[in-house]
């Protein structure tokens, strides 16, 4: 039998001061091999700040937090962290934070400010170059995300970026320059941050850009989560394996490098211990995970969903399953809570709480207790064993797959 691979990457940006704290804990470094990678992760919208600087282009998050009433407090990552004008600051803080590896996504409206339909940003690619090499100077590794939520808002008025075939071409145009200009130093790729919150958020609820959704959602001018979802997620697949194929055939092996894709990776456990919930917690993750990895390993969309989404879930023709082929070298799991997950197949789905199409209601309490310490996030609870769950769930599904932990850890009251 293979030996089980499970890496540990990073802990969000949020997470940095429970690093600090692990000689105070008895924990060191020397207890782990060398080659054991603890890291911090960001994203470039979140961080990096300066959104019209160097030659940058408005991204869809630039433009979907500038309308009033998007966000909360009105806040936006027109300045965030400052981590474009600050990087050296925050690298040098990482190096004495310890740590070995730095995960963050590159932004797309600063490398290809219109896409495939401009010229390529000097400018954005200087930058990364930069930050790249003030790390390895550190003897921190780079692992870079292609993309984290953000895309050029040029794509979207264009063609509706993720609802369009076009944005596949996109996509690789994108990941090879990537790949040029930063490949002979990153060793670890990684085509998507959890593209399922993505179709879920953008195209089912509308909380996140582009903010299509329909009835029963609310707050959206355009939209049919019935449909838009999983449309989305079909391109965002087959940009996956446009960009591994791409990598597999012209970098990869010159480069000595690996690339995959990380998704948000929450566990689920029975409301109660009915074959009803037990099928609700397999429907959960299919809906969750296997939505995106079983055809990028598989060929197809889990069965789960099939017998349920039925004609609504896009086909894959025969070129699409022939790209799918370059499948994945790794699967990056960001997991921060474990939830009780219920069945409402046969009876009549909480609209706040359900998952969709997936008829499961989802909940962190029964019978008046919490699954597990509440944390400042809501849904989020401390429940150390989902994080084993989560990892054999993905063990068994994918045939030992080998696994980066890329996020984890408890948001502070």
């Amino acid at each position: 039998m293979k030996k089980k691979q499970v890496f540990f990457l990073g802990v969000s940006v949020w997470f940095l001061q429970l690093i600090s704290s692990l000689a105070s804990c008895g924990l060191d470094h020397t207890q782990f091999p060398p080659s054991f990678l603890f890291g911090t992760a960001t994203s470039s919208y979140q961080i990096e700040g300066a959104y019209l600087a160097g030659n940058k282009s408005l991204s869809n998050w630039d433009v979907f937090t500038h309308l009033p009433g998007k966000i909360k407090d009105g806040g936006t990552g027109d300045v965030a962290d400052d981590h474009y004008h600050r990087y050296t600051e925050d690298v040098e803080l990482m190096h004495y934070l310890g740590v070995n590896s730095y995960r963050f996504s590159i932004s797309w409206s600063r490398i290809l400010p219109r896409g495939r339909f401009g010229e390529v940003n000097t400018i954005g690619i200087e930058f990364y170059n930069k930050l790249i090499d003030a790390i390895l100077l550190k003897g921190i590794q780079p692992f870079v995300t292609l993309n984290h939520y953000d895309i050029p808002q040029e794509l979207e008025d264009r063609y509706g970026s993720w609802l369009s075939p076009q944005i596949q071409q996109d996509y690789g145009y994108f990941a090879e320059v990537c790949f040029k200009a930063f490949g002979d130093r990153v060793k670890y790729w990684t085509t998507f941050n959890e593209p399922n919150v993505v179709a879920k958020y953008g195209y089912l609820s509308g909380t996140y850009p582009p903010n299509h959704c329909s009835s029963p959602e609310g707050g959206c001018k355009s939209g049919d989560s019935a449909i838009e979802p999983y449309l989305a997620a079909h391109n965002i697949i087959l940009s996956h394996a446009t960009a591994a194929s791409i990598y597999r055939k012209s970098y990869q092996v010159n480069q000595s490098g690996m690339i995959g894709m990380v998704m948000s990776s929450a566990w689920y456990v029975p409301f109660r211990n009915t074959p009803t919930d037990r099928s609700a917690v397999q429907r959960a993750l299919a809906f969750d995970n296997a939505w995106f990895l079983d055809p990028i390993i598989y060929g197809d969309y889990p069965p789960e969903m099939r017998q349920i989404v039925g004609s609504r879930l896009p086909i894959f023709s025969s070129d699409d399953k022939e790209k799918l082929k370059s499948k994945l070298d790794f699967i990056g799991i960001n997991h921060y809570t474990t939830l009780y997950a219920q069945d409402c197949l046969f009876s009549q789905c909480n609209f706040s709480t359900s998952r969709g199409d997936s008829f499961v209601q989802t909940t962190g309490e029964r019978d008046g207790l919490p699954i597990g310490d509440p944390t400042a996030m809501p849904d989020f609870y401390m429940v150390p064993y989902g994080m084993e769950k989560i990892i054999m769930y993905f063990k068994e599904r994918y045939n030992n797959t080998p696994m980066f932990i890329t996020e984890n850890g408890m948001v502070l009251m």
